[in-house]
């Protein structure tokens, strides 16, 4: 199987002294609107998810993408509260200010655990680019309480050392391929296999989500419309895939050309503090 890595590691942005920007390209500026898919990865916390003040997402279940979700562009305050709060006038579990979405982004928010096991909420910009004839793109992004891991494809390490939260991208064949995630360097497998199908023309993004008290899973969100033209004609085995509906354990989302960049504040916060 042949990849091409297309994008170095990246992590989402988020700290205690940042905030996340998310810059369009000027042909994405004459949208009015955003596109943003929220993913819970924080197991057993069924949540409801706050923008500004009002209840974007009711009863959010662990392993369920939302989205995508066309919202006005602007600037957002996000939380996180328990599933049966009533309002959004206590201490949220988790929370991030400032959130600059300007008009033509799309992105992925993350409600997951750190390596150590704090929650955390981590934007991802979701690459959709032209993809080649014949080729399907795969982003893997680990968002598990877990050391680094390997992900396989076919047996063969594809990409290697990735940390929490970090992701990777590659260009593959398209085509169907047996996938896990094993720790880093070794054979032990943390999840799957899985038999996982890439679709020509696609971008495919697998989330290693979980803990091992509550186990780790695997949650793939898929984007569609990434034929360059003239469009190919799948084949081969490769990469990693599923199909999706929202919200599902799989989602979907969209972006093109999109950077990150920190400025202003950012703030996370866990109940009681």
């Amino acid at each position: 199987m042949s990849t091409n890595r297309t994008l170095g590691r990246t992590a989402g942005v988020l700290s205690a002294t940042g905030a996340l920007v998310l810059m369009a390209t000027p042909a994405l500026a004459d949208s009015h609107t955003a596109t943003v898919s929220v993913l819970h990865g924080v197991p057993d916390t069924p949540v409801d998810v706050y923008a500004n003040g009002e209840r974007l997402i009711d009863d959010f279940q662990p392993g369920t993408l939302a989205g995508p979700l066309q919202l006005p562009a602007g600037s957002y305050d996000l939380a996180l509260y328990p599933a049966d709060a009533a309002d959004a006038s206590g201490d949220p579990l988790l929370s991030a200010d400032d959130v600059a979405v300007p008009a033509g982004a799309n992105a992925t928010v993350v409600a997951h655990l750190t390596e150590g096991g704090e929650p955390a909420l981590t934007p991802f910009v979701n690459e959709t680019g032209d993809i080649p004839a014949g080729q399907a793109r795969v982003t893997v992004r680990h968002v598990a309480a877990a050391p680094a891991v390997d992900v396989r494809a076919g047996g063969q390490v594809v990409v290697d050392g990735l940390t929490n939260p970090n992701g990777e991208s590659l260009t593959v064949p398209a085509g169907t391929v047996s996938a896990d995630v094993v720790l880093a360097g070794t054979d032990t497998v943390a999840i799957g296999p899985a038999d996982l199908t890439l679709a020509e023309g696609t971008t495919t993004i697998v989330y290693a989500w979980g803990s091992q008290e509550a186990g780790y899973e695997l949650a793939v969100q898929n984007i569609d419309g990434s034929h360059s033209a003239p469009a190919g004609v799948p084949g081969g085995n490769a990469g990693l895939a599923d199909d999706s509906g929202v919200p599902l354990p799989v989602g979907a989302a969209a972006l093109a050309g999109v950077a990150l960049a920190a400025a202003g504040a950012v703030r996370l916060a866990r109940a009681g503090r």
